[in-house]
């Protein structure tokens, strides 16, 4: 060991190893700082103690020793050694070697218990260390040496290059998350050389098969050996092929000096050496090589045991993975070489670092060229680099260093067989380069040399590759890669070494060294494993689908472990080539080879076409699909793989080989394509082969690893991309720099249409470069500029472009997000003269929303408008407009000549700025929409505004909310009514008295709304004291404004104050609701609605006070009021006797019975009409038919009495009282109808109405739907029908049970009058069905009949019932709706229906009936013909196809008087729906028609649009799931346009999103009230266009739009829209991809359920 010079160095030591020293120190126990005090004077010694930290006691004591002589340090240094325990080694080596020259040294260290140990043994164990370390230097020499003993050019490690980044141990596919959020990992380029400078850190090396990795590692270890990395004391290289072999459990000192290198000292040397490295961690360093050829996975670090222990016996995966976590050896350096896809396996320390080596550059390849043909002549090398540097293919492959050499071999191969050759056939794909590079091996085995052709060699050496390409198999099967010489013949392991096939290896088994052998790469074994699959008989066609299948590079932990390089799908595609089925039949040997080698070819291509419409497939395997088209080198496969017309890459690092294979799947596409690459690392160099990429309309690029110098590379290939339309390059880091270069590129690109920058580093300048580009794009429509570094400047500059260039339409900013500046398709001159009143330019549009415009920003923005007479929109959101601009800015806009809207949205408007405003509306002509959403406006500056609605005619629209939306619309002619809401301003007294005369002058008002503006009862008393002066026409609204009974009742009121107002409603519960209604003067009745009010007594009295002084006719509506039994028995006495009160409807207001029934009888004595109406939760079942019974008992003026669910209902009108029957007994002559309609009635309750019904013998009609009669029921009927002698209609709808003979008897015997019968839902049997056709053979009065839904009966029992249908030819209406009918009954019917000449109305809707003479149905329609007077067909179901049509068209024309026709399911075809439209054009009366669920197309819609004016009548049109499509419903929208009448639209499902057309001509149909548009994937836009719309649309209750597309904007489009809408019930929006989290989707009209 090198001692230093006492005398000279010893002062050295200390100034040198200060910052160590310090360190040393610091970390020791404070008893050492007490020996070291020792050494110093006594007054030093108290100002060091002095001193606050223990850090700068230290640095004083430094200070001192160095500043003192060398005898003081020596003796500092002496006691430095005896009493620090982590003294480093460098440092300890130095000290002991002062201590070993001093003199008197040996009695310097007593020796007690808490002395180091000796000096003389510790200098022993290091210098057991030293000799160690220099025996682990000769070992990796010599492994360098054979490593490196074939290598062509010598390796330089600082020419090597890598991208290295910093990472957590989140999952590699959670990258693609990270990139979507804009947190990709930075990564930086350096040298392969540098890996090992920074220690300390485990760093996982990523390298593609062949990348150089092994060679590498050695190369870095010989550095270290030569004295590169002197932080490093040890460096241990360990393979994994090798830790293969060991399956004991054992200790990290076993795997050092087992499996690397024993200390020869033995034992003593082991522990010596093994304590130092467990004590300088950070100074050791491990190379763990190859983890894809290791055959197992680590272990997750945190199912380890724990604590884990440097002695604890662990398995190799146990032992490795403690090491790469830190939990063995913290602090020391690792470095695991591996490929990219299996770094998810090694879970390194939180912070681990990832480095991926990159390829040869061209240049590189190159260099490598000359240097492997340097010996074989001048000429030969030329040809060689000049084949290989212009060969596409073999240049991208040679990006990887070991195919580098493979294309060099192989071209060797090629040109030493004929020299002469002017031209060479190279390989076009890697399998095609390996089947070459066997024949080059084999040539090696005859000695070498030329040889005829390749092929003799493949059939000559047959069965040696057969033997070779089954171990590769076997091997690849058993995940082995090293074989041992038992594994395989002597003579097949010495072929294959001479071939160069296998190298030998030896191997470190647990009992001793053994011989192995493995081929020469794993690629190798890959290929002749895809050999054997390709060529032995054995192999089935199930085995080939197994082994080939998709690799991804995105992999999961839970991904099964593979040794293997994932090539063996490549060369089982490449082997499928047309180019190598002669070398894979001289392999396969048969005499049918050729056929044989076809089939398995055409089955690898039969696979992969399968993969083609995978929809589950990432940017990785699309990547290895294209890999694998390109190997096949099929460009019948390469067109299939390129009919997706996106190419979506994430987070991949692509090399020219998978850049090539690209090329070549885009190239044969039948269509344009787009390329969309994200966060992919791409060398630059890879750029140039995209202009080889044909058919290339859409190119992206959104990573921030892509910057200027990418640009400046990009650029350069841009003027190739001729077909190039879309170019994005995005969230990258592009700066000025680079946007002059792709600036200077693109002016040779007109062809651009979109040119996307956004969410990049670009200035002001690198805007007026772009702005600069527009007149040279002749084609361009969009350019986005957001998330950039741009001032207001730089928007000013897109404004003035604006002015300048025609086709500049629109520049939409929205804070530093959205910068957008889109153009008409139009000539993209500079403007003249904006002055010439020929110019046509297009409308403009400019929004500048969050922008914040002060002052100076707007005094600019005018200047630059100035010469822009086109504007459209305006937006200046969250901008302060001073009212100098404001004057200014509105003069400029008056001289727009397109329709205008101004946005101020957001920002802050003076009253001052308001009056100039408002001054000057009535001057825009132009102007038709003026934004003032969430403005800061005061309550003044509102009325100043509402001035407007006198001073400026063409408002149709205002509506003004404090911090809320606000607009103001406005037409092009005068306003016939106008709207204005004015909320949420807190109006006071003042304010109500300005308002008011204000509005006084507003002649053409039709709705106020003055909601939410905390008016409480006095504010409302005034306003409402005022409204006999206003001209509002229609309504007026002052909900929410605080109001009580005593507000309600001044509401009242106004029924008596003020002659227009005819109808007042109050609610005063959770939701606080107040409308008043206006009508014309001189009106007959007016309308009372109070809805929890809970008045007490004063409240009532004060009420009927009020409408007793009311003139009109009254309908009042109490609903959910408390009421107590004093104030309901005053008022119901009280309203019985109000002679005005002509309705009464008194909903859930907790009236029993005998209320109800007092009430009735109240109405005895009143000789007046009325009606009431009364629903409360108990009137149903047993209850309804009590309260029905009784209440006829009381009161025998009842004209109608009904139960529907839970409502009851009665009708009275003024006759004479009761009259006696002939037997004295009095009868109920006065009620004309009885109906209980699904109140849950039994037949056993109507025992109750039995005697009270016997007595209506004037009862018209009687009507039970969904009761359960029964026996019961049959028995009641029975008693009860034959005293009904003037029944005319009698409807029995049953929930599905039998119809009982009793009551046919009934019906047969005592009502031959009966007009209607209803009976539909009952089962009736065949001895029911034959009474009741004997029965209507006695009817011979009736009109209508509904045998709907009846089943039952057989064949037989059918026929009697149809038998004595038919002879009711007086019949207008019958429904036999879902009957089955045999062949006998079906001819019977039709030709009764001949003889029905007074139908009007049939029925026939699924009907069920068996083939007469070729169709039943055509059978059915024949008999149509004799029915002239046809009011409605129903034939839904009948599934009559085209044929049925072709019948039904030849009656159609002469129906004039048809209403309604359904033909719904019916196979109709587009043919045959051309027919049928053109018969109906002659039935002017049709209102309804339903054709859903055919197969109609656009050819129909169009000849329907041509019709539809001419059926002006139509009210209901329903053309759901008919596969209409865009033209049709384009078509379809024109005829729309034209119904006045329409009330109901259904196109739920036909076959097109774009349903714009359809939605823009809904304003025209003025009746609309429901609309259909469900599940045609609809988008926004149909959405936004709807909400454009609706507020024309007065009548519209319900909108479906349930599973189409439309998302949040598209929702908040509509919320908006109902504001104004409050005529609209429902919009429906279940299905659709919203997240209702917004406050303004709240309202509980939009229904985003499934009911």
């Amino acid at each position: 060991m090198e001692e230093v010079d006492l005398e000279e160095d010893v002062m050295n030591v200390v100034a040198e190893e200060a910052t160590v020293i310090v360190d040393v120190l610091c970390r020791e126990r404070s008893n050492v700082l007490e020996q070291i005090y020792g050494l110093v004077e006594r007054s030093t010694r108290d100002w060091l103690r002095s001193l606050p930290s223990l850090r700068e006691r230290v640095l004083g004591i430094v200070d001192y020793f160095k500043a003192s002589d060398h005898q003081k340090c020596c003796q500092f240094l002496q006691t430095m050694w005896m009493f620090c325990q982590s003294i480093p080694l460098d440092l300890e080596t130095k000290v002991l070697s002062i201590a070993g020259s001093s003199s008197g040294a040996q009695g310097c260290f007593p020796e007690t218990e808490n002395s180091p140990r000796s000096r003389n043994v510790k200098r022993v164990c290091l210098d057991q260390v030293e000799s160690y370390t220099n025996a682990v230097k000769l070992l990796l020499q010599q492994k360098f040496e054979r490593v490196t003993k074939d290598v062509v050019k010598e390796v330089c490690l600082d020419e090597a290059w890598l991208c290295l980044r910093q990472r957590n141990s989140a999952r590699v596919r959670d990258k693609y998350a990270q990139a979507q959020e804009g947190e990709e990992p930075s990564e930086r380029k350096e040298s392969v050389e540098t890996l090992l400078r920074t220690t300390g850190r485990v760093v996982v090396l990523l390298g593609q098969a062949g990348s150089g990795k092994t060679l590498l590692m050695h190369c870095l270890a010989h550095h270290w050996v030569q004295g590169f990395y002197p932080s490093i004391k040890l460096l241990f290289l360990l393979e994994f092929r090798q830790l293969n072999l060991v399956s004991q459990p054992l200790s990290l000192k076993e795997l050092l000096f087992r499996f690397f290198l024993l200390p020869e000292g033995g034992d003593e040397q082991s522990e010596a050496v093994f304590s130092y490295i467990l004590s300088n961690p950070e100074k050791i360093c491990f190379i763990f090589d190859g983890y894809d050829e290791f055959g197992t996975k680590f272990t997750d670090p945190e199912k380890l045991p724990s604590p884990l222990g440097p002695y604890q016996q662990l398995s190799v995966t146990d032992l490795l993975s403690g090491i790469c976590s830190y939990k063995i050896l913290p602090k020391c350096t690792v470095l695991v070489t591996c490929r990219p896809r299996d770094v998810i396996d090694l879970f390194g320390s939180s912070g681990y670092f990832v480095a991926e080596l990159l390829g040869f550059s061209q240049q590189r390849v190159k260099e490598y060229t000359e240097t492997y043909f340097e010996e074989k002549g001048s000429e030969l090398k030329e040809r060689a680099v000049s084949l290989l540097m212009g060969n596409r293919h073999l240049l991208s492959m040679s990006h990887v260093p070991a195919l580098c050499h493979v294309c060099c071999v192989c071209l060797d191969h090629f040109l030493s067989e004929d020299t002469s050759q002017s031209h060479v056939k190279l390989p076009t794909s890697l399998t095609q380069i390996y089947l070459h590079i066997l024949s080059a091996f084999l040539s090696r085995c005859q000695g070498g040399g030329s040889t005829e052709v390749a092929m003799p060699l493949l059939q000559k050496y047959r069965s040696q590759i057969a033997e070779l390409s089954r171990l590769a198999m076997n091997g690849l099967e058993n995940s082995c890669i090293v074989f041992l010489a038992q594994d395989l013949s002597t003579e097949l392991m010495n072929f294959g070494a001479n071939a160069g096939i296998l190298s030998r290896v030896d191997l470190t088994c647990a009992d001793g060294s053994h011989l192995g052998c493995a081929f020469m790469h794993l690629t190798m074994q890959e290929f002749l494993s895809a050999l054997h699959l390709m060529t032995c008989p054995d192999i089935s066609e199930s085995q080939l689908k197994r082994k080939l299948n998709l690799k991804s590079r995105w992999t999961a932990r839970t991904d099964p472990k593979t040794v293997f390089t994932d090539s063996l799908h490549l060369f089982m595609c490449g082997l499928a080539a047309k180019a190598c089925r002669l070398s894979l039949a001289l392999l396969e040997g048969s005499e049918d080879a050729i056929a044989v080698v076809k089939k398995r070819q055409e089955t690898v291509l039969k696979i992969l076409r399968s993969f083609v419409g995978t929809a589950s497939q990432t940017g990785p395997k699309i990547i290895e699909l294209c890999r694998c088209a390109h190997e096949t080198q099929d460009i019948s496969l390469a067109k299939d793989v390129a009919s997706r017309t996106k190419f979506e890459l994430r987070n991949i690092r692509l090399s020219p080989v998978d850049m090539d294979a690209l090329a070549f799947v885009t190239s044969a596409a039948d269509q344009m394509v787009c390329l969309d690459f994200g966060g992919c690392s791409i060398e630059l160099e890879c750029l140039s082969i995209i202009p080889n990429c044909k058919n290339l309309e859409h190119l992206i690029f959104r990573s921030r690893k892509y910057d200027d110098k990418f640009a400046e590379a990009l650029s350069s290939i841009l003027p190739d991309l001729q077909d190039l339309k879309h170019l994005h390059f995005i969230s990258g880091g592009l700066t000025d720099t680079g946007t002059e270069k792709l600036i200077k590129a693109l002016e040779c690109c007109p062809q651009i249409t979109h040119l996307n920058v956004s969410d990049n580093s670009l200035s002001d300048e690198g805007v007026k470069m772009i702005a600069d580009l527009f007149p040279k794009l002749a084609n361009i429509t969009s350019v986005m500029l957001g998330k950039n570094n741009i001032s207001r400047n730089g928007i000013f500059m897109l404004v003035e472009k604006m002015a300048s260039i025609l086709s500049l339409q629109k520049v939409h900013v929205r804070g530093k997000k959205e910068i957008s500046v889109m153009f008409s398709p139009n000539s993209h001159k500079p403007s003249v003269s904006t002055d010439d009143p020929k110019d046509t330019e297009d409308p403009k549009e400019l929004i500048l929303s969050n922008y914040d415009l002060k002052l100076t920003h707007l005094t600019k923005l005018c200047s630059k408008l100035r010469g822009c007479s086109s504007l459209i929109i305006l937006n200046l959101t969250h901008s302060d407009i001073h009212p100098t601009d404001m004057n200014r800015l509105c003069k400029n806009l008056a001289k727009c000549k397109h329709l205008l809207e101004l946005d101020f949205s957001h920002g802050t408007l003076k009253d001052e700025s308001v009056e100039r405003l408002q001054m000057l509306l009535p001057g825009m002509t132009s102007l038709q929409l003026l934004n003032l959403s969430y403005v800061q406006m005061s309550t003044d500056g509102a009325l100043l505004l509402v001035r407007s609605l006198a001073d400026c005619p063409r408002i149709t629209t205002m509506e003004l909310r404090q911090q809320g939306e606000s607009f103001v619309r406005f037409l092009q002619i005068t306003a016939g009514a106008a709207t204005c809401k004015l909320i949420q301003y807190k109006l006071n007294g003042d304010n109500i008295k300005d308002l008011s005369g204000i509005l006084e002058h507003s002649s053409y008002l039709a709705d106020l709304d003055l909601s939410s503006n905390f008016l409480r009862d006095e504010g409302v008393k005034s306003f409402v004291n005022l409204l006999p002066k206003l001209q509002i026409s229609n309504s007026l609204s002052l909900s929410n404004n605080n109001l009580t009974q005593l507000g309600a009742l001044y509401l009242v009121n106004s029924l008596n104050s003020c002659e227009k107002v005819v109808a007042v409603e109050v609610s005063l519960g959770a939701e606080e609701r107040v409308l008043i209604r206006f009508g014309q003067e001189n009106i007959s009745g007016k309308m009372l609605s109070l809805r929890g009010c809970d008045f007490e007594m004063d409240h009532w009295k004060n009420l009927l006070v009020i409408l007793n002084r009311c003139p009109n006719e009254l309908k009042l509506e109490f609903s959910s009021n408390v009421l107590n039994n004093e104030s309901l028995n005053f008022l119901l006495n009280n309203l019985a006797k109000l002679s005005s009160v002509r309705t009464l409807e008194l909903r859930n207001n907790g009236l029993n019975a005998e209320v109800i029934k007092h009430l009735v009888t109240q109405l005895r004595s009143d000789c007046d009409c009325r009606t009431i109406q009364i629903e409360e939760p108990w009137i149903k079942a047993e209850a309804a038919v009590r309260l029905v019974s009784s209440c006829l008992d009381l009161n025998s003026h009842i004209r109608e009495i009904r139960v529907e669910k839970t409502c009851f209902e009665i009708s009275v009108e003024g006759l004479p009282s009761r009259a006696a029957s002939e037997n004295g007994d009095f009868s109920l002559s006065t009620v004309r109808f009885i109906s209980f309609d699904d109140c849950e009635v039994e037949g056993q309750h109507l025992t109750f109405l039995q005697s009270t019904l016997q007595k209506c013998s004037s009862l018209l009609k009687l009507h039970f739907s969904q009761t359960t009669l029964g026996t019961n029921g049959a028995e009641f009927f029975s008693s009860v029908l034959p005293c009904l002698k003037k029944l005319k209609t009698l409807s029995l709808h049953s929930k599905g049970e039998g119809l009982d003979e009793a009551v046919i008897f009934a019906l047969e015997s005592s009502q031959k009058h009966l007009e209607n019968l209803s009976l539909s839902h009952h089962v009736i049997n065949d001895s029911e069905a034959a009474k009741l056709g004997s029965a209507l053979q006695g009817w011979t009065q009736m009109r209508s009949l509904n045998l709907s839904h009846c089943t039952g009966w057989t064949a037989t029992g059918g026929y009697k019932l149809v038998r004595g249908l038919v002879h009711c030819i007086t019949l207008e209406e019958m429904r036999l709706e879902s009957v089955a009918l045999d062949e006998k009954s079906t001819v019977c019917l039709a030709q009764g229906i001949r003889t029905m000449t007074s139908l009007k109305k049939i029925s026939l809707n699924k009907i069920q009936v068996q083939v007469v003479e070729g169709s039943g149905v055509l059978c059915l329609l024949a008999c149509l013909q004799s029915l002239d007077g046809l009011e409605e067909l129903e034939l839904e179901g009948l599934r009559m196809g085209d044929q049925g049509i072709k019948e039904l068209v030849k009656y159609i024309p002469k129906w004039t008087t048809l209403r309604k026709i359904n033909l719904s399911e019916n196979c109709v075809s587009d043919q045959a729906g051309e027919m049928l439209v053109k018969a109906l054009s002659h039935c002017r009366a049709l209102q309804q028609l339903h054709l859903f669920r055919n197969k109609l197309g656009h050819e129909f819609a169009v000849r329907l649009g041509q019709v539809l004016p001419s059926l002006p009548q139509l009210s209901e049109l329903d053309l759901s799931e008919n596969q209409i499509g865009q033209k049709g419903s384009l078509s379809l929208s024109e005829g729309l346009v034209s119904l006045k009448t329409l009330k109901k639209l259904c196109l739920t499902s036909i076959g097109t999103s774009d349903l714009i057309c359809i939605a823009s001509c809904l304003k025209h149909c003025t009746s609309i009230e429901s609309i259909s548009l469900a599940w045609n994937e609809c988008g926004n836009d149909v959405a936004e266009k709807l909400a454009e719309v609706l507020p024309q649309c007065s009548k519209l209750k319900k909108i479906d739009l349930e599973a189409n597309n439309i998302n949040i904007a598209g929702a908040k489009a509509l919320a908006k829209c109902l504001q104004c809408c409050p005529w609209i019930d429902v919009i429906r929006l279940w299905r659709n991809p919203i997240v209702k989290d917004d406050q303004i989707l709240r309202d509980q009209r939009l229904n985003f359920s499934s009911t």
